[in-house]
């Protein structure tokens, strides 16, 4: 694919097509409706890519069916999973590499799902060292996260920070691709962005930077937290604020259309040694690891009880 442009309503440049390729090939992943794996599409690379660029730059390019498959937790139940043709995948690098630069840099510190540079290793070792300094935490999963954000609120985030009409317009069209099962059903979506997509992360972190993030600095700036996309544990100092902030997140997210899950949302007690009062919860997990009182030896070679992580059960029955 030569590297010079030719004109076309939209100013995109083929090198970056040829890079969002790269990122696809090294990512490998299954083959969308078409059935055409990466090896299929390299067949004719040249022509397949230049396609892609040509339908792009002229603003005629529109994504096709998602695949709907369904994935066991390991929780139990299934997770529904969205998988875009390799074509597809690499339409979506080339906005990703593009604007995720500038979006990851508004992101707050304590964001850590699906950013360059950010881990679950990070998420959870800043909240071990927050269970000892703040007794309370609020432990908060949101049901069914990817498949309810609401498109309008979305969209409203994304225009304050994308200019371009041709990225406004391809992830509209992305947000609005129907699934389409293994029955050959073609199911239109109204919300959501399908979980499995290669921008659907980051817009995601985008939606969630607002729903939650900044609004928490703002209604609640001594409680620190820690969110991995659409997992997050908030700490306070005592039982009435934890509450309190519980009940707030929920009516936020339930405004910006979202859910607590009931059976994964609690207020827990970081019990030790030093906190010996009685509460239902003293345990929670996060990020694969249950945080509890566990024994622990001091730097005198005192036996005590400190709140720490541990890899969680369902995590050691996958190993």
């Amino acid at each position: 694919m030569s590297g010079v442009s030719s004109a076309k309503p939209y100013d995109i440049a083929k090198r970056t097509v040829w890079d969002a390729y790269q990122q696809v090939r090294a990512n490998r992943g299954a083959a969308g409706i078409d059935d055409e794996t990466i090896a299929d599409f390299e067949r004719d690379l040249s022509k397949n890519l230049y396609k892609l660029w040509n339908r792009m730059s002229s603003g005629s390019y529109f994504p096709p069916p998602v695949k709907q498959v369904e994935i066991p937790k390991a929780s139990g139940g299934t997770r529904k999973l969205g998988v875009p043709t390799v074509g597809d995948r690499v339409a979506q690098t080339v906005v990703k590499l593009l604007i995720e630069p500038e979006l990851d840099s508004i992101f707050h510190s304590d964001s850590y799902g699906y950013r360059p540079g950010r881990s679950a290793k990070q998420a959870v070792a800043i909240t071990r060292e927050r269970c000892w300094r703040y007794d309370w935490v609020v432990e908060f999963d949101i049901k069914a996260a990817f498949d309810q954000i609401n498109h309008g609120l979305l969209m409203k985030a994304v225009r304050l920070h994308i200019k371009e009409d041709w990225i406004l317009l391809y992830i509209e069209r992305w947000l609005v691709a129907p699934f389409e099962t293994d029955h050959g059903m073609r199911v239109r979506r109204e919300r959501g962005t399908p979980q499995g997509g290669v921008i659907s992360p980051l817009l995601m972190n985008l939606f969630m930077h607002y729903a939650f993030d900044t609004w928490m600095q703002r209604t609640s700036p001594n409680c620190p937290f820690a969110r991995y996309a659409d997992d997050a544990v908030v700490h306070c100092r005592s039982r009435k604020q934890a509450e309190y902030v519980m009940r707030s997140i929920a009516s936020r997210l339930a405004a910006c259309g979202l859910t607590m899950h009931p059976e994964k949302s609690k207020v827990v007690y970081c019990k030790d040694s030093n906190r010996r009062a009685g509460y239902p919860h003293v345990s929670f997990t996060f990020l694969g690891f249950t945080f509890r009182p566990r024994k622990a030896l001091s730097k005198q070679d005192q036996l005590f009880t400190s709140f720490l992580p541990g890899a969680s059960a369902d995590a050691l029955k996958r190993m």
